[in-house]
């Protein structure tokens, strides 16, 4: 009669490594990480103490490809995503009333947010951050840069009369530059060949976003 010998550790490792927990050696194999998904994941830049995406966000949950693809609009705590070119409908030309947007209403990938006010503010404080207006692979837009860690972000902007939904819902803007919204007052962070500032406007109109980490 044939006798097979079992190695209980070896037969619990190997189960061990087949759900997927990776506490032995011979699970090196089956270890991975899988691949992460672009549209979803972002590594984040820290600025100034605060984690900035990248990319702005494109689709609801979801970031553009790239740094320099402008993304989706969207109205001030409304979770709808408009095109950034061409004839819209449906486009609510109403102002919400709020004073702070709301986490359900957050169209940024998970784990991250619109910015506060305060967090705009502190990615234009010249004392701590460097500001200066370039080409990044032929889009135009404003690079920030931590003069401490020497970090870096570019947020992109558009050409003449593209840079915002107006509250009718029609497009405009007028030179080179582009409007991002933060999550309180409402305000928002407006860049262009002449610097960048933070003011609070009406919410009814169609900005771009670019998240922070939670």
């Amino acid at each position: 009669m044939l006798k097979v010998k079992f190695n209980l550790r070896n037969v619990v490792a190997v189960a061990i490594c087949l759900a997927g927990v990776t506490m032995f050696s011979g699970c090196d194999k089956n270890d991975e990480e899988p691949p992460k998904n672009p549209l979803t994941y972002d590594e984040g830049v820290v600025i100034n103490g605060v984690k900035w995406a990248t990319r702005n966000v494109d689709e609801i949950g979801t970031f553009a490809l790239t740094s320099e693809s402008a993304g989706k609009f969207y109205q001030w705590n409304r979770k709808k995503a408009w095109a950034i070119t061409g004839e819209v409908t449906g486009w609510d030309n109403s102002s919400d009333e709020s004073t702070v947007w709301e986490k359900e209403k957050d169209p940024s990938p998970e784990g991250w947010r619109v910015p506060t006010s305060d967090e705009i503010k502190s990615l234009i404080e010249e004392t701590k951050v460097n500001s200066e207006w370039i080409n990044q692979n032929g889009i135009i837009g404003r690079k920030f840069t931590d003069k401490s860690n020497g970090n870096s972000i570019f947020f992109p902007a558009f050409d003449d009369g593209v840079a915002l939904r107006e509250c009718s819902g029609k497009i405009g803007g007028t030179g080179q530059g582009a409007v991002y919204w933060g999550s309180t007052s409402p305000s928002v962070l407006i860049i262009n060949a002449d610097g960048s500032h933070s003011i609070s406007i009406s919410a009814c109109y169609g900005f771009s976003l670019r998240p922070v980490s939670e």
